[in-house]
């Protein structure tokens, strides 16, 4: 009986054991509420049958400490974004599972061997965010077919972001000119000043920890200065930028959330491929080109999957 008793509590506490997910990304947003809402519609019910530890960052170098909090509270998975965080959850554990959602090919940024099979503790999704880099600038001279000059906004630390424009814009005849800012308070206004003293003819807006908490600011600010804006990310758009082009990044995190489910239920991160984008969204603010006086073709206008009026 009392060996019984024992094999009844053990089993009980092991039945009682919830999983505790770590997830962390730059700034609280519409994608954490993706995620979480997709693990709701996959069953699971927040504080009942799953734990999820959220942390958020503004700084690269906040990512450290925050990611070796999550593993020190012994999170059975990760949930990150943004390559400085996949690669301090690399760094700092081998064991734990790790999903990313990823902007860049996570095969040249060395955080697996392959999309295929990935091998290690990670899988996950990539948006190809920066891959779109030609075809915003593409975008960019369809709308403004005599453009020659385009400011990037850009964390002034993240040079490879503005290194993977440089191609595409050589192949189009466009120059770039830089505009970099740094956190934790931006000096946009220093930088659009500098947009203007360059004579530039549009904007590009590079998604970035920085940049992604002040979408309105820099709309307003580019409205200001009757500079057509291109986006990585649609809630710059939202927020009254111009024009944007990406994968939807709330279907990345809905994905992000079916690779927790599957490993929960033991699937192993080197088995799983990685998936990339199917689909990629052209947003257009119409009330945006509407106060900087500007007509969007009726071509790039019928292309576009969402209008805002």
């Amino acid at each position: 009986m009392v060996l019984l008793a024992v094999a009844f509590i053990a089993e009980a506490q092991q039945a009682a054991k919830i999983p505790r997910i770590g997830f962390m990304t730059g700034n609280a947003d519409a994608r954490a509420e993706a995620f979480l809402q997709a693990l709701r519609d996959l069953g699971y019910i927040e504080g009942k049958s799953i734990l999820v530890e959220q942390r958020y960052f503004t700084e690269r170098g906040q990512v450290p400490a925050l990611v070796a909090e999550l593993v020190h509270l012994k999170v059975d998975l990760l949930v990150v974004r943004a390559q400085p965080t996949i690669r301090a959850a690399k760094q700092a554990t081998k064991t734990i599972p790790i999903v990313m959602v990823t902007t860049q090919d996570p095969v040249a940024a060395g955080f697996i061997d392959n999309l295929a099979r990935p091998g290690g503790n990670i899988t996950g999704v990539t948006t190809l965010q920066r891959e779109l880099s030609g075809k915003r600038l593409e975008l960019l001279k369809d709308v403004l077919p005599g453009i020659t000059r385009v400011a990037v906004l850009m964390n002034a630390t993240a040079i490879d972001d503005f290194k993977m424009y440089e191609a595409p814009a050589r192949a189009l005849k466009i120059q770039l000119h830089s505009l970099g800012v740094r956190g934790p308070n931006p000096d946009f206004e220093n930088a659009f000043q500098a947009a203007a003293k360059g004579r530039a003819n549009a904007l590009i807006t590079v998604s970035n920890v920085v940049l992604n908490a002040y979408p309105k600011r820099i709309a307003d600010l580019a409205i200001k200065n009757r500079l057509p804006a291109m986006s990585e990310r649609s809630d710059y758009v939202n927020a009254g930028g111009l024009i944007s082009y990406s994968a939807d990044e709330a279907a990345s995190y809905r994905r992000a959330a079916s690779y927790v489910d599957r490993i929960l239920k033991g699937a192993k991160p080197a088995d799983l491929p990685v998936e990339q984008p199917t689909k990629f969204e052209l947003v257009i603010n119409l009330k945006t080109a509407k106060q900087i006086g500007l007509t969007i073709p009726p071509n790039v206008l019928a292309r576009a999957d969402r209008v805002i009026r």
